[in-house]
C-alpha cells in the first residue's frame, strides 16, 4: 500500500513539501450515496459557473464499473444545495454500454458543449452532446478517430521520428501477446479527454484531446468534417498536432487535457491531468501550463512541478489510490477553484489565485 512503510511515507512528505504553497486544498464537496446509479463513486465532474451558481455534471459510478452523468448544484463554489437522485445522462447505444466517463463542459456563444468519454467495454472515444439549459442535453455522437491499432502503428510509423515511441505502446503490447486477428480487428486506440475551448479561432472550433500520451488539438468548422481521410491525414502528421508533450520528471507515464481552457489576458490557462510512475505505483497530479491566445500550440509557460499532488487521504485511498484528476474549474473574484476526482471515488476542490498561478507560469517558462 502506498502509506504502508517507511519510504512510502517519505515520499508523502516528498510531494507535500513539492506542492505551491499558494494552493489551499478545501476537501471533499460530494461522495457517494445509497442511490444505485452512484453507489460505488461520484468523481471527475465537469463544472460551469453561472452567476453565483456552480453547476457539477460527475461521473456517477454504481456497482460493476457502470457510469452514467450525474448532476449537482453549488451555491457559490463550495456548497452543494441542489442534487439530482437520477443520471442526467446515461447510456443510449452500444458505444456507451459500459457508461459515459468523465465530462467536462464549455460554453461556446450561447451553447453548452459537454464532451464526455463513450466507453463500451473495451473501446474508449470521444464524444460531445449540446444544451441551451443545462437541463436537456442533445447527443451529438462520437467525433475523435476510429482505427484499429495496426491502422493506427501504419500511420503514426510516417511521423515516428518527430514524436515519443510510446504513441506505439499499446500496439507493441498487443504484438508482443500475439493478440489473434479478430481481436485486433475489434480494437480501436483509445482516443480520450476531449475538451472544447470556449471561443472559435477563426470560425473554426478547437477542442484537446489524447492520443496516449500526449495533448493534442483539433480544429474544424463542423462535425461532418472530421472524416476518416481528416483523421488519417492528422495522425499522419501527428507532430504538428501536440500542444504537450510529457516532458516532466511528473508526467513519465502520460498526460491528459483536464479542465477547459481558461482565457486570460496573458494566454490559455490549462489545467491538466499529469500521471508520474513511481516504485509505489502511478500517481495523477494536476499540473498547468499556459498557451498562446492565438495560436495554443505554442506554450508561454509550464509549471516545472505539480500544482496538486495526491497527499491527502481522500486522493490516496479509494477505488484507484493515489489519484488528482481535474476536470473543471470556477472563478470566483481572483480565486480560481479547481473541481478534481480524488482516487476516482469523491470530488474534492482546491484553489489557486489565478493572478499568482499565471505570474508563476511566466517565470517557469518552457
Amino acid at each position: 500500500m502506498f502509506l504502508g512503510n517507511a519510504n512510502c511515507r517519505k515520499n508523502d512528505d516528498l510531494y507535500k513539501t513539492l506542492m505551491y504553497d499558494f494552493v489551499k486544498k478545501h476537501g471533499v464537496i460530494l461522495e457517494a450515496t445509497n442511490n444505485s446509479f452512484e453507489n460505488e463513486g461520484v468523481f471527475n465532474p465537469a463544472a460551469i459557473k453561472e452567476g453565483n451558481n456552480v453547476h457539477l455534471f460527475y461521473r456517477a459510478v454504481r456497482t460493476g464499473n457502470f457510469s452514467t452523468i450525474g448532476y449537482c448544484k453549488l451555491d457559490g463554489p463550495l456548497k452543494v444545495i441542489e442534487r439530482s437522485e437520477t443520471p442526467i445522462l446515461f447510456p443510449e447505444n452500444s458505444q456507451e454500454f459500459q457508461g459515459l466517463e468523465d465530462p467536462r463542459i464549455t460554453k461556446i456563444d450561447n451553447t453548452y458543449y459537454l464532451s464526455y468519454s463513450a466507453y463500451d467495454g473495451i473501446n474508449v472515444f470521444g464524444a460531445y452532446a449540446t444544451s441551451n439549459d443545462l437541463k436537456t442535453f442533445e447527443r451529438k455522437g462520437i467525433i475523435t478517430p476510429k482505427f484499429s491499432f495496426e491502422e493506427y502503428a501504419k500511420l503514426i510509423r510516417q511521423n515516428l521520428n518527430k514524436i515519443s515511441d510510446k504513441h506505439l505502446l499499446f500496439y507493441d503490447l498487443f504484438e508482443r501477446h500475439h493478440l489473434s486477428n479478430i481481436m485486433k480487428a475489434n480494437v480501436y486506440v483509445w482516443d480520450k479527454n476531449v475538451v472544447f475551448f470556449p471561443k472559435k479561432f477563426n470560425g473554426k472550433f478547437a477542442f484537446l484531446h489524447r492520443l496516449f500520451p500526449t495533448i493534442q488539438i483539433v480544429f474544424f468548422e463542423n462535425p461532418q468534417d472530421l472524416t476518416r481521410d481528416f483523421w488519417v491525414d492528422y495522425v499522419t502528421h501527428l507532430s504538428d498536432h501536440i500542444v504537450l508533450r510529457t516532458s516532466h520528471h511528473y508526467e513519465r507515464s502520460h498526460i491528459g487535457a483536464g479542465c477547459p481552457p481558461i482565457e486570460t489576458p496573458d494566454g490559455w490557462l490549462l489545467i491538466y491531468h499529469a500521471a508520474e510512475i513511481t516504485a509505489n505505483g502511478t500517481l495523477y497530479h494536476a499540473a498547468a501550463a499556459l498557451l498562446d491566445l492565438e495560436n495554443p500550440r505554442k506554450i508561454i509557460g509550464q509549471l516545472n512541478k505539480p500544482l496538486i499532488c495526491p497527499t491527502e487521504d481522500w486522493e490516496k485511498k479509494g477505488v484507484v489510490s493515489n489519484v488528482v484528476f481535474p476536470t473543471g474549474t470556477a472563478l470566483f473574484d481572483d480565486e480560481l477553484y479547481i473541481y478534481y476526482g480524488a482516487a476516482d471515488s469523491r470530488i474534492a476542490v482546491a484553489s489557486v489565485n489565478i493572478d499568482t498561478l499565471i505570474k508563476n507560469l511566466k517565470t517557469a517558462g518552457v
